[in-house]
């Protein structure tokens, strides 16, 4: 008569993890007025690399549809990774827009503030000003070239990745540098944590960007991640990365948000 109980107990025990792990997908925020710039060139070679630290955006599955974001938007890196839905207003600008159309870009660059311009003239991604400098082959997409500069309305939306969460573990010993991409959902990270086979879960910090580190040694230990995103969805990577990892690497999980 014992097995029915310990099924049960074990039932209840599932539905209580799901319960404090599940919530919410990530919904669209509200439309919020900005304007957009461009950069990088026609084929977005120029947007390499980046505040976020992706490197190459292409390998990294970013690819052209990115942008830059001002400070008022970037906070300091904790949105990179965001998606934001873009849509020229044609309303305020009907020789440069393109009417009706949108895109939907990723956070992988900062665009820094120009004091030395006024923010109504070239100083564009000068506190307190929301603007994207986005990729030009994105930007193409809702605006005429020869326009330069275009008002713009946009959401925060879920992003959508093809794969899972992708862990590159960069650094020396004791010193874990972990670029996290490719994170569906919210898109940026809240917090993360690393585990060793022989160790505890230690909180890691942000280093920069996407990029965080951890200061403990971790050789010869297969590697466990739990990530936090910015809307409150916590998932675990269990043994991410195997015993014989180096540094250099990088490890594809079966698992998104």
């Amino acid at each position: 008569m014992a097995k029915p109980t310990i099924a049960v107990a074990a039932t209840l025990l599932a539905c209580s993890y799901l319960a404090v792990t599940t919530v919410h997908a990530f919904s669209p925020s509200g439309w919020t007025k900005a304007h957009a710039t461009f950069y990088g060139g026609s084929d977005a070679s120029g947007t390499m690399g980046g505040a976020c630290g992706y490197g190459d955006l292409y390998s990294a599955g970013y690819g052209t549809r990115t942008a830059a974001l001002s400070t008022a938007l970037f906070s300091e890196g904790a949105s990179c990774g965001q998606c934001y839905r873009i849509i020229c207003d044609h309303n305020a600008d009907a020789q440069w827009c393109k009417k009706g159309a949108s895109v939907t870009v990723t956070a992988t660059n900062f665009c820094p503030p120009n004091f030395a311009l006024p923010s109504n003239n070239g100083g564009w991604c000068n506190p307190p000003l929301q603007h994207f400098d986005m990729a030009q082959p994105a930007w193409e997409k809702i605006g005429i070239y020869r326009g330069g500069i275009v008002p713009v309305l946009f959401q925060r939306v879920p992003c959508k990745k093809h794969g899972g969460v992708r862990f590159a573990i960069n650094g020396r010993d004791y010193f874990e540098l972990v670029l996290i991409t490719n994170v569906a959902g919210s898109g940026s990270i809240q917090s993360v944590s690393i585990k060793g086979s022989r160790t505890r879960w230690t909180a890691m910090s942000r280093n920069w960007g996407a990029n965080w580190q951890s200061n403990s040694y971790l050789n010869g230990q297969s590697l466990s991640f739990r990530v936090a995103t910015t809307d409150g969805v916590t998932r675990v990577f269990e043994d991410i990365a195997p015993s014989n990892w180096a540094f250099g690497q990088t490890f594809r999980s079966s698992i998104q948000f």
